[in-house]
């Protein structure tokens, strides 16, 4: 018998630690070779840890949501011989520069050893991605009462859909009105942890200024139809962002200081000549912001394009680390749901972001009756370090004009 000893994956680009984000396994557990027994993630990358031998667990480091550094244990499987074979490292989200690798101790003959930690919290609850967790619970679907078919007997989107279609559901409450007093603590981890740090590094160091105006949309909805209705089968059918993506880019032409990143600790403002346009996208897992780059050389279809397969990459959990980085102004967009007015946090260290509010058919005064006009209000946020009052006003003005009058967003300067 021997011990392998697999380490934290040393990922490159002066990252020190990673964060165990999921647990395909558990104390006992048998293995076999190939088979993934951990997800990690670093602000760069989630990097699934497959087993490089067969053999059955022994030892896990800690819990979901702990940091483990660089090189520290990680695993340890009893095997049954020795192997040379190196393990391969999978990268689940976010590709980073460097190949990842995974040290493994040499084998060693077995000894006495230590008592096993507890298995972790979350591997005695149902195992499941948080995407299919999330799509559990907008079916009604307990995971209880699904049987995993993935490694370990994790839980896969289909193992939920064949429940579904089998025709079984929870069992409902019987009875009236009832007190509930349970409690639900949820250890942040992840990309939920990711947000959060990143919200408090916008908001504590960012001192906001949002402006709201209202824009007349009927002129551009008139437009945006009647390109849907003659567009080529290999266009896709636009949504209002294009428009307003090209919009942007014009406006930033008079006003550059509004395409910029400021370095705070630096105390340096670098003034961007491409547009590269953040998208902000919800996926299962959380907000991302896929970045469609080079907005400025982009024409409506192109822009509209681009929007959809990031859109897609980000959600599907495939987009590409230079997909997710980059941007220098971002738009923010909750479609339908996006209510009357908002108050867009910025992209740090950006210093604009353009907040999008739903379109709305309401009664405006022509000067001499009120006529039925679709109007959309922007909702936009500026660093006030950076941008003045003024200036903001001027912007949104600015944007204002050229969706009100779309022709001018064709016309070129």
């Amino acid at each position: 018998m021997g011990e392998f000893i697999i380490k934290m994956p040393d990922v490159g680009e002066g990252v020190a630690e990673a964060e165990l984000v999921e647990w395909h396994v558990k104390t006992g557990d048998p293995v076999r070779e190939d088979m993934v027994i951990a997800a990690v993630m670093t602000d760069k990358a989630t990097v699934e840890i497959p087993s490089p031998v067969n053999g059955t667990v022994i030892w896990l480091a800690g819990e979901i949501g702990d940091r483990i550094a660089v090189k520290a244990p990680l695993v340890r499987i009893e095997t049954a011989g020795e192997t040379d074979e190196a393990p391969r490292v999978r990268i689940a989200q976010t590709p980073v520069a460097e190949t990842p690798k995974v040290e493994i101790a040499k084998p060693v003959p077995a000894a006495p050893a230590p008592a096993p930690a507890p298995a972790p919290a979350p591997v005695e609850k149902s195992l499941a991605a948080p995407s299919v967790r999330l799509f559990a619970r907008e079916s009604g679907v307990d995971l209880r009462q699904v049987q995993g078919s993935g490694p370990a007997g994790r839980i896969l989107r289909e193992d939920v859909e064949q429940f579904l279609s089998l025709g079984t559901t929870p069992v409902p409450v019987k009875g009236g009105l009832a007190r509930k007093t349970a409690t639900e603590e949820i250890k942040l981890t992840g990309l939920r942890r990711r947000i959060a740090e990143k919200m408090v590094l916008s908001t504590s160091r960012i001192p906001h200024i949002t402006y709201v105006e209202e824009v007349d949309m009927t002129a551009l909805e008139e437009l945006r139809v009647t390109m849907n209705g003659d567009r080529r089968p290999d266009h896709p059918k636009l949504t209002v962002l294009p428009f307003l993506m090209r919009a942007l880019v014009k406006a930033i032409s008079e006003q550059p200081e509004v395409n910029a990143t400021f370095d705070d600790d630096a105390g340096v403002i670098t003034r961007h000549g491409a547009v590269h346009i953040g998208i902000a996208t919800q996926t299962p897992a959380g907000l991302t912001v896929p970045v469609v780059r080079h907005a400025e050389a982009r024409g409506i279809w192109d822009c509209a394009a681009e929007m959809n397969r990031l859109a897609e990459a980000a959600r599907s959990g495939t987009a590409t680390r230079d997909e997710l980085s980059g941007s220098t102004i971002t738009i923010s967009s909750l479609g339908a749901l996006g209510g009357i007015v908002s108050t867009p946090v910025i992209n740090h260290p950006e210093v604009a972001i353009i907040g999008v509010n739903k379109i709305a058919t309401r009664p405006v005064w022509d000067g001499t009756q009120f006529v039925p006009r679709k109007m959309m209000n922007l909702s936009s946020s500026f660093d006030h370090r950076i941008i003045d009052g003024w200036d903001a006003a001027t912007f949104v003005q600015r944007v204002r004009t050229l969706l009100e009058t779309p022709a001018l967003i064709f016309i070129e300067s």
